[in-house]
């Protein structure tokens, strides 16, 4: 085996995290192999040698990668914080594969993915970083030109905002399973009235139909009931599916994807919903295993 094949071998054996890393700092799938592959290429024309903690290493490389992604997004106005739903990882009812399981690690669902969409990229990759990959605070602030206090304080600012946004959701997986499944039956037979039973009466529902910018937000039960209602005039059918390790569907119309619905059940309530319906994004996800 050459130096090339060995450092190759090596990183192989970090890239689950680092992928996992670069999802939580990107909210998108291609955006975040991206990343990956860019830390592969600038490990393989660096002196690995003189690397001592290599995951820890790749880990602070990913987290400039995406930083600097972000921040472009920033720069051309692409993306106005909080517009967009994150890529969402979806897989069979009855359970993910090891490699979404990764990707899910540390119960992150959709509903906190999209608060992370909302914080500033230094926030963010504060947040990421130390909350969820425990990476310390004096490395961290180097990444972003920052001392170690500021990214202390921009991880606090993130956390705030993380507690006070993304509702807690319930553990159990076969009561989610139940409450959705009411749910899709109460919209199904336009049951106004059994849809504000299974709806929590602060319900936000967030929908992506068109693509970039055009994120709509609706809140309230009776105004979700009624749009839920709509949503299942469009859908012939639907698939039971895992939406980032929590219970949800995919919406088919004429026998095809068209729409992936994510839920965050609260108290046995449907608190939050979102929506991702943008054909071209829908197109690009990996749907096998299901239906």
């Amino acid at each position: 085996m050459d130096e090339h094949e060995f450092l190759a071998g090596r990183f192989e054996e970090h890239r689950t995290r680092l992928a996992a890393v670069a999802y939580r700092m990107l909210g998108s799938h291609s955006e975040a192999e991206d990343a990956v592959q860019e830390a592969w290429l600038r490990l393989s024309r660096s002196d690995a040698g003189e690397v001592e903690n290599l995951g820890g290493w790749l880990t602070t490389v990913v987290g400039r990668i995406c930083l600097d992604l972000l921040r472009r997004r920033a720069a051309r106005h692409e993306e106005p914080l909080g517009t967009r739903l994150p890529d969402p990882v979806v897989g069979p009812a009855e359970g993910a594969d090891p490699e979404q399981e990764a990707l899910l690690a540390d119960s992150v669902g959709l509903a906190l993915l999209v608060v992370l969409e909302s914080l500033t990229p230094a926030e963010r990759l504060a947040f990421v970083l130390h909350d969820m990959f425990s990476v310390p605070f004096e490395e961290i602030g180097p990444i972003m030109g920052r001392t170690t206090d500021a990214a202390k304080q921009l991880a606090s600012r993130a956390r705030r905002r993380v507690r006070g946004s993304a509702p807690g959701p319930d553990a159990d997986l076969t009561r989610q399973r139940e409450v959705v499944d009411a749910f899709l039956a109460a919209a199904r037979d336009g049951d106004f009235e059994a849809l504000l039973a299974v709806l929590d009466p602060d319900v936000t529902a967030r929908s992506d139909l068109r693509g970039r910018g055009a994120l709509t937000v609706v809140r309230g039960a009776a105004a979700v009931a009624r749009q839920a209602i709509g949503w299942a005039r469009l859908a012939g059918s639907a698939w039971p599916a895992l939406v980032n390790g929590s219970a949800g569907f995919v919406a088919l119309r004429d026998g095809r994807p068209f729409a992936i619905m994510g839920f965050a059940i609260v108290e046995g309530r449907v608190a939050q919903i979102d929506v991702l319906a943008d054909p071209e994004r829908v197109a690009r996800l990996d749907l096998s295993g299901l239906g």
